[in-house]
């Protein structure tokens, strides 16, 4: 039986605690999630998903600010672990927690190493365009996800996969992934593999800035930003003084009179947007302060900008 711990906190992590508590082989001797947050208007403490998943599973939780001290490395020691795992848990490991459990810890990153190291690497694959990606199961090192790689598994990126969808494909894949994997290294019948040492790149955190739209660009790449910021900052623009958010789009062969930016509903009530190259049919978008609608819905929105055209801009008119 193989005693692990569990550090994790967002929606994404879940899974693999789930994979880790169900396995036979495998006990969760203990959970590491971030601290409780106050969020939102009303400013009220909010717990993480791996939290919720921990208590309902009935596995002693802990919160640490962080896991520098002296006293929190002695308590870790003191529990003999095999290995810990890490997804997502949003707190760096010093070497000396690393070197703790007896195997190492172990990370499920969501992507085919080294391509996408860092903090934002769904978002950053759908953007750019790459038609795949996947889930790594990495041994930490002290580097930013540098460390030998135990096991990976793609998947496909097409034209409608927004960062929504992708993100519970593979976080389905990496808990399934990261226990069978695991098993195999325990027992000795797989064994690590050094990254490659070329094709890096580094997937850095998004900012709201990085989701404004840029009307002048393809209407492919404008496609991909908008998956790729679903379901947030979500990718945005402005239609004379109203910020609009648009969700998913779809590349068309309709065209649409005027320049860059320039929304419009036709006659059959499609919502196209021209782009610098190409046009873009809008799928589900939401105005501000309103609902996301899809296609159908916003069409029936009588007052909103594409009823009667306009440009979209960079910033309100």
């Amino acid at each position: 039986m193989l005693r692990v711990a569990f550090a994790g906190t967002p929606e994404f992590a879940v899974p693999t605690l789930q994979a880790l508590h169900n396995h036979p082989e495998i006990h969760v001797e203990c959970v590491l999630t971030q601290p409780d947050r106050r969020s939102g208007r009303g400013r009220q403490l909010s717990e993480s998903a791996v939290k919720h998943c921990a208590q309902s599973l009935q596995i002693p939780i802990f919160q640490p600010e962080n896991l520098k001290s002296s006293e929190q490395q002695k308590w870790l020691q003191s529990l003999n672990l095999d290995a810990m795992i890490v997804v997502a848990y949003g707190q760096i490991l010093t070497p000396a927690i690393l070197d703790t459990p007896r195997l190492g810890c172990f990370n499920v990153h969501a992507s085919l190493l080294p391509r996408w190291r860092g903090a934002a690497p769904l978002q950053r694959a759908i953007e750019a365009g790459d038609h795949q990606t996947g889930i790594t199961i990495m041994r930490m090192d002290a580097g930013l996800d540098t460390g030998p790689m135990l096991s990976w598994q793609s998947v496909e990126i097409n034209a409608s996969t927004t960062t929504q969808v992708l993100h519970d494909t593979l976080a389905t894949i990496g808990g399934d992934l990261l226990t069978d994997s695991l098993i195999d290294y325990a027992q000795g019948k797989v064994a690590l593999r050094e990254q490659p040492t070329v094709g890096i790149t580094y997937a850095h955190k998004i900012s709201t800035t990085d989701a404004l739209i840029d009307w002048h660009q393809p209407a492919e790449k404008i496609r991909c930003a908008i998956h790729a910021f679903n379901p947030v900052p979500g990718a945005y623009s402005y239609a004379l003084d109203t910020r609009l958010k648009l969700f998913r789009a779809e590349d068309t062969a309709l065209t649409n009179d005027g320049p860059p930016g320039w929304i419009s509903m036709t006659d059959d009530r499609q919502i196209l947007v021209n782009t610098g190259s190409g046009c873009l049919k809008i799928l589900e978008g939401q105005l501000a302060g309103g609902q996301r609608l899809d296609a159908q819905q916003m069409a029936q929105q009588t007052h909103a900008p594409w009823t009667h055209g306009c440009q979209l801009a960079s910033e309100a008119s």
